[in-house]
């Protein structure tokens, strides 16, 4: 399809009356693919643009959905407009899907000038030169990022370093559960070192029994709820036993290693949660349901990212509010009984029914949202004062106030108020090498349908009601059949990689 847009574009470019758009299209992509990248840094030079009042400068601005229904997009928007007003330099929604491809609408002058993205998908336009280097020292958050972030935006290419993107916050997967629901007693009976911690939020096992007997109890509620085919969750379990994407530093697609180490008993630790849980781990069930289960109760604990924060805490204030606590009331009350907490520790032996042994420190696959500017904006000094204000001091401590976001920026991570100490949690997990950022090579993409396709078997096992595919004849993990399954993720992985003229 995309060589037949192209041979039509071409065609249409050879009649001078019908100046095409689509052949400008063709014109910037050749433009941007045969340039040096270091001369792109020469946009940047010279004084900011001005627009007129007859012919404003307009700057569309790409964000994710929860930042526009958050109602902090127009914030930004407002303040950046207000403050450029003189310039005659307006930034406007996209209005564009989260998700939209800058290297398919960009040159053909549908894509945005600013992006806000995760660092995978920032970062896979690199390579096509779908967005620009940005110049280091008229950066004013730079200074301020973390190595993890300096690195994640860092570019290689010809025995140089460029850099791409301006990290906003760092993302992981977290525990959120509801204090107010554990049992009056959980002092005494749930907390075995005595560290004011439930023993639920620092080790699975106990989490496994606790969800178990809860739902045994009821057959409404539940415990720890997430839908395990979601690979961005899941991987987790296979990485806290020594599976890793690619190998040299996640560079390497030809090494993949989702069957390295133990992870295996990952995949059996996917298994066992699905017992847990309901059909709804299979697919998407849990996640829709997510925020207003737990808000009703239903779910006692949640796998979570930091930007759906202030959504749970909407839900659970709306269900505190209907039973009769006054809105002001009902906010804090709900500030206050929802925990985060990394995801517990799982047992060395990958078995969540035993009550002792060794435990591992949970690592989970996370990233860093960062700004970048398209290389086909007309405006890339308006662009990049833009970029500036979005990821300024201000505007992150507000985009954690209305989001509950954990900033890359040391300065806006010391003082944020909201989930300030999952922010702190963030930090520690990265120091400590709990958390695996995303790939940002080309074929990342790549991993997705075939870990997709693996966890979904694997969670479906639990509700087979035929032969179990991943259980031994005493009802135990199949590990060397959990092994063939992740050794043929890594096989399609390959696959899809280096088949068909794709590497």
């Amino acid at each position: 399809m995309k060589k037949a847009k192209k041979i039509i574009s071409i065609a249409l470019c050879g009649l001078a009356a019908l100046p095409m758009i689509a052949c400008n299209g063709i014109g910037l992509r050749q433009k941007y693919a045969t340039q040096s990248l270091a001369a792109l840094y020469e946009k940047f030079d010279g004084d900011l643009e001005r627009g007129t009042a007859i012919k404003p400068i307009v700057l569309h601005v790409l964000e994710n959905d929860t930042a526009k229904q958050s109602g902090y997009l127009k914030y930004l928007l407002d303040g950046f407009n207000e403050k450029y007003k003189d310039y005659y330099i307006t930034a406007i929604d996209a209005n564009q899907d989260q998700f939209s491809n800058l290297a398919d609408d960009g040159p053909y002058g549908y894509g945005p000038d600013v992006l806000y993205q995760a660092n995978d998908i920032l970062m896979k336009y690199c390579a096509g030169k779908h967005i620009t280097p940005l110049p280091i020292e008229k950066l004013d958050a730079y200074d301020e990022l973390p190595e993890l972030a300096k690195n994640t935006y860092t570019y290689k290419y010809e025995s140089a370093e460029y850099f791409m993107g301006v990290g906003v916050n760092v993302q992981a997967p977290m525990m959120y559960y509801r204090k107010d629901l554990l049992p009056d007693d959980w002092q005494t009976t749930m907390d075995d070192n005595e560290n004011g911690i439930p023993d639920i939020a620092e080790d699975m096992r106990a989490m496994y029994r606790f969800s178990k007997a809860r739902h045994n109890a009821n057959k409404d509620e539940y415990g720890f709820m997430q839908s395990l085919f979601d690979p961005y969750f899941s991987c987790g379990y296979l990485f806290t036993y020594g599976a890793y994407v690619f190998g040299k530093n996640n560079t390497d697609t030809a090494d993949i290693g989702f069957d390295n180490g133990d992870a295996k008993k990952g995949a059996g630790v996917i298994l066992q949660l699905a017992e847990s849980m309901n059909s709804g781990c299979i697919d998407d069930g849990i996640t829709v349901a997510r925020e207003s289960e737990f808000a009703k109760g239903s779910y006692f604990a949640v796998n979570n990212t930091q930007d759906m924060y202030g959504t749970m805490i909407d839900e659970l204030t709306k269900v505190y509010n209907k039973n009769g606590m006054p809105i002001v009331a009902a906010r804090e009350a709900a500030m206050e009984n929802i925990v985060a907490t990394p995801i517990p520790s799982l047992p060395a032996s990958g078995d969540l029914s035993e009550t002792e042994g060794e435990l591992l420190p949970s690592i989970v696959m996370g990233g860093i949202n960062g700004y970048a500017i398209s290389s086909y904006t007309k405006y890339p000094k308006a662009s990049l004062a833009f970029l500036n204000y979005a990821t300024s001091f201000e505007m992150i401590v507000k985009r954690n106030e209305y989001l509950g976001i954990a900033p890359a920026r040391k300065d806006c991570n010391e003082v944020c108020t909201v989930q300030a100490d999952v922010a702190h949690s963030l930090y520690n997990m990265a120091e400590n090498k709990r958390i695996s950022i995303m790939p940002t090579v080309s074929g990342a993409d790549q991993i997705w349908t075939p870990l997709q396709t693996a966890f979904t078997d694997i969670a479906t096992d639990p509700y087979r009601t035929g032969e179990k595919q991943y259980y031994t004849a005493d009802g135990k993990c199949d590990y060397n059949k959990l092994d063939s399954l992740l050794k043929s993720v890594n096989e399609n992985i390959y696959n899809a990689i280096y088949s068909f003229g794709k590497k």
